[in-house]
């Protein structure tokens, strides 16, 4: 019986699933294409949808091609996601859940901030050294 590496396993894995999400992501958005295709209207939420399920396979890409996924893309699609539920509340919504709300993203904004202005080290990722570049 061949010996299993635990890190060949996990990164498999994560390979494997991350694949998954790509091919899940892809049938929403084509279904939330034929949705917007059928009801004849686009909405700022349907779009906001959309670009979020692009900001994912974004993500993907770029762990596909570094082998990582770089912290502020998952606050993208949090603040995306956010702003897409204020939408879709509308008016009926309360004015103190709206503050918490755009709290919420003003604080990820000012964690995106934060990452983006960090003194650049290098660090271990899955045992390989990676060095961030300053854009």
């Amino acid at each position: 019986m061949p010996d299993i590496n635990p890190k060949t396993l996990v990164k498999f894995v994560e390979k494997f699933l991350l694949a998954a999400i790509a091919i899940l992501t892809i049938i929403a958005t084509v279904q939330e294409i034929y949705k917007i295709f059928l009801s004849g209207q686009v909405n700022l939420a349907d779009l906001l949808l959309l670009f979020i399920y692009t900001e994912v396979l974004g993500m993907i890409g770029v762990f596909y091609s570094s082998n990582r996924i770089p912290i502020t893309l998952p606050l993208f699609i949090a603040m995306t996601a956010i702003s897409r539920l204020m939408i879709l509340q509308g008016k009926d919504m309360e004015a103190s859940t709206l503050l918490y709300e755009a709290g919420a993203i003003l604080i990820l904004s000012l964690a995106c901030l934060a990452v983006r202005f960090r003194p650049s080290r290098q660090y271990e990722y899955q045992g390989e050294p990676v060095v961030e570049k300053e854009d």
